[in-house]
């Protein structure tokens, strides 16, 4: 009987590795990843930097403001108008975006050609550098979170490329564009988590020293002096407290906000002071324990923003305290021809007041409180400016720290060169607030209410329109001519499709355009209009 061989080698056969498709995605991911942690570290670093020396010096800080300062008005509008109050968020958020796609392509390409990627890194801690000292409150020193933004991710970039194998350079011929021979992948996740732990933990601690700023501190040891003229309380008729309308004094927390400032400015009290120069005769300095010595009054008054659209939020009442303006100008002595007011932030945001404005008697003020306590950081502790009805571009200054009387045709402030208009009073508008845009109500009594608004001249009639027929709607009591004034017309609705609209007139007799208009470039205009359904 024959005998049969069996083949009964254990040796293993080769495993079948990756194709070179494979290793040529696996390199770009690698690539990708050291890019983008080398740039996430060195923002993280340049944000905790900034935290200790001065937020606005922080590169993000600084190139988004950079930015702002140099976007075209159109496209600032644009961003106020989408956005609204989350515009800065969204500006910090692209940056880091654009950040983030250059830096993985970066890194891509860097696999080969390293030098690019050290090109990259110092060209965005250039970039942040310059933005910083660029800024009017930075200064040289601003560069210092910049320099050690790259120092660190230059750092970043070698020891990822070390865990990677990549610590000398291969030609393109060697290695084909993918990782060499020597990558070992524990290592190389290993630095990349240290190095991702550390662009987390810098770019919160940051963060919060940022937000720990010295101004926090510096308001809550303020304590205001009682003014010497003090406001009565709104009349007893002024709040309607309809549902869905706003409280006629709006809480601090819940007030607008629109300015330039991508990180709000951290100013003391104790290191804040103010200086009136130009056209006078003579120039003042003033601190902030010297204003507060000053005869102050307290007045209910009414703020908009001129990016309001017809129907906007960008209206706020509050009772503000502060130190009557026009009495400071009579005491530095305004030179003949002297026809305007620039007014200067810290941050360098400029705006210009007609001087006669301020002049003829309204309640002008360096206000100092809101609402019964310090100015709110974000509203410009320790000192704002405040010129009942005129819109914010050219009166509400926050973070004061300059007044300087010239003349219109010397100076051009901050919105006036981006195409606004020089002169913007208020303009009567109104608003309907309840039943909302889209709404479905059932039939019967139904209460369309809201707020109108002719700063420094008073509201005397509002009008609702139900499908083109006008109609007088019942107005609260008025406080003063300086603040809005809310409105409720009860509508006897049927079913179907209807078009509600409203418009106000002011004291002088005027009716609000009913033409629509753009907020530019003084403010917008036309009769709040909406649809809503009634169900049977």
């Amino acid at each position: 009987m024959g005998s049969v061989t069996l083949n009964t080698s254990t040796e293993p056969r080769p495993a079948a590795g990756p194709t070179p498709e494979g290793r040529e995605v696996h390199s770009r991911v690698v690539g990708g990843a050291i890019g983008l942690l080398s740039a996430a570290v060195a923002v993280g670093v340049g944000h905790l930097t900034a935290g200790l020396v001065g937020g606005t010096s922080s590169p993000v800080i600084a190139v988004g403001s950079t930015a702002i300062d140099a976007s075209p008005e159109w496209l600032k509008s644009y961003a106020i108008r989408t956005f609204g109050t989350n515009d800065k968020a969204v500006l910090v958020g692209g940056i880091g975006l654009v950040v983030a796609i250059v830096a993985i392509v970066v890194g891509v390409i860097a696999l080969q050609r390293p030098r690019v990627g050290v090109i990259a890194l110092v060209a965005l801690g250039a970039l942040g550098a310059a933005a910083a000292i660029g800024r009017p409150e930075s200064g040289i020193g601003g560069a210092v979170p910049s320099i050690l933004a790259t120092v660190a991710g230059l750092g970043t970039f070698s020891r990822l490329r070390h865990a990677a194998g990549l610590a000398t350079p291969v030609s393109a011929g060697e290695t084909g564009g993918r990782l060499p021979p020597s990558f070992d992948r524990r290592r190389f996740l290993l630095a990349g988590t240290g190095a991702a732990g550390l662009a987390a933990v810098s770019g919160l601690a940051g963060r919060f020293l940022l937000r720990r700023a010295e101004a926090g501190a510096s308001r809550a040891a303020v304590r205001i002096p009682a003014p010497a003229d003090v406001a009565p309380l709104p009349p007893a008729g002024a709040d309607l407290h309809i549902p869905d309308v706003g409280p006629f004094i709006t809480p601090n927390d819940r007030f607008y906000r629109v300015d330039t400032a991508l990180l709000v400015p951290s100013v003391t009290a104790e290191g804040w002071t103010l200086r009136v120069h130009g056209m006078v005769r003579n120039e003042l300095s003033l601190d902030y324990p010297t204003l507060l010595s000053r005869p102050l009054i307290e007045r209910d008054l009414t703020l908009t923003c001129v990016s309001n659209p017809v129907g906007g939020r960008y209206i706020g009442n509050a009772r503000w305290i502060g130190a009557p303006l026009a009495d400071l100008l009579r005491e530095a002595g305004v030179s003949s021809g002297a026809d305007q007011i620039v007014s200067r932030s810290v941050d360098g945001f400029t705006v210009g007041t007609p001087t006669a404005v301020v002049m003829d008697g309204r309640d002008a003020m360096l206000a100092v409180a809101m609402n019964g306590e310090p100015l709110p950081l974000e509203h410009g502790f320790p000192v704002r400016m405040i010129v009942p009805g005129l819109y914010g571009y050219v009166s509400a200054t926050k973070w004061l720290v300059d007044i300087e009387l010239t003349t219109f045709g010397a100076y051009d402030a901050y919105w006036v060169r981006r195409g606004w208009a020089q002169q913007a009073p208020i303009k009567t508008e109104s608003r309907i607030d309840t039943p909302k845009q889209s709404a479905t109500v059932v039939a019967g009594r139904v209460t369309v209410a809201g707020i109108a608004w002719a700063q420094h001249r008073g509201i005397s009639r509002v009008e609702v329109s139900v499908d083109g027929a006008w109609q007088p709607a019942r107005l609260a009591a008025q406080d003063t001519i300086d603040t809005w004034r809310q409105w409720v017309f009860v509508w006897d609705a049927t079913p179907g499709d209807h078009t509600l609209a409203v418009r106000a007139t002011d004291d002088t007799g005027a009716t609000q355009t009913a033409a629509p208009a753009d907020p530019a470039p003084n403010g917008a205009t036309g009769d709040h209009t909406i649809s809503v359904t009634v169900a049977g």
